[in-house]
């Protein structure tokens, strides 16, 4: 399921850019060709749109060309994501920060580094995204969200972030491993749920390296 999702979803920023290509290049003939058209009293010169994949390419006029750019305006699953997934992140880098001085294990040391490196990058691109797009005081969209910790996937508890606290050596190691990857698990539920409901392209991208970085983490985690 998770990868017909990111399949279908990933298709659709090519088919977007390929459209903006064509309107594009519309443009550019048009200004080049704009006096022979109206000699000739045509309604202007027709456009070569690649079609979806598996479907041929279609003849669109210069008015069904600027119709067909996609309208990828943020919905409330695209600003709830963005929301939620900073404060997701933010308690996996809280995890991670204890594995310097309480992990036994230099390979937990190495993997909490890598998923704080990883993850410090998201939450300021997400943050900057919400920004830009109005949603960084906590604007939602229509219907609300929970963004309480309780209401996300994978979150830890309180009790389960004081035991690895005061854990340490192995005991450390074995509760780290085995809360961050329910952690990511959640985050994998999240990213795969705003493919579905979103419709920015750039959350999109951004859910899809959740996905292909955090899959990747937990295959090797389980391996540990």
């Amino acid at each position: 399921m998770l990868n017909r999702h990111r399949t279908a979803r990933v298709r659709r920023p090519v088919v977007a850019a390929a459209v903006a290509v064509a309107v594009l290049a519309l443009g550019a003939c048009e200004s080049d060709s704009d006096a022979p058209d109206k000699a000739k009293g045509g309604a202007g010169p027709s456009v070569v749109a690649p079609g979806k994949p598996g479907e041929p390419a279609r003849t669109l006029s210069a008015e069904e060309a600027a119709k067909a750019a996609p309208d990828d305006s943020p919905n409330s699953a695209d600003f709830s994501y963005a929301q939620t997934m900073i404060t997701h992140h933010g308690q996996a880098l809280q995890m991670t920060a204890l594995a310097p001085e309480r992990a036994g294990s230099t390979q937990v040391k190495r993997l909490a580094e890598r998923i704080a490196a990883a993850q410090k990058p998201e939450m300021a691109a997400m943050a900057a995204w919400l920004k830009t797009n109005g949603g960084d005081k906590g604007k939602g969209g229509p219907g609300g969200h929970d963004h309480s910790h309780a209401a996300m996937p994978g979150m830890a508890t309180a009790a389960q972030l004081a035991q690895l606290r005061t854990a340490k050596g192995t005991a450390f190691d074995e509760l780290f491993l085995k809360l961050m990857i329910t952690h990511h698990q959640g985050a994998l539920t999240m990213a795969t749920e705003v493919l579905s409901d979103g419709n920015n392209v750039l959350i999109e991208e951004m859910a899809n390296d959740v996905i292909a970085q955090q899959t990747s983490e937990i295959n090797r985690m389980r391996s540990m």
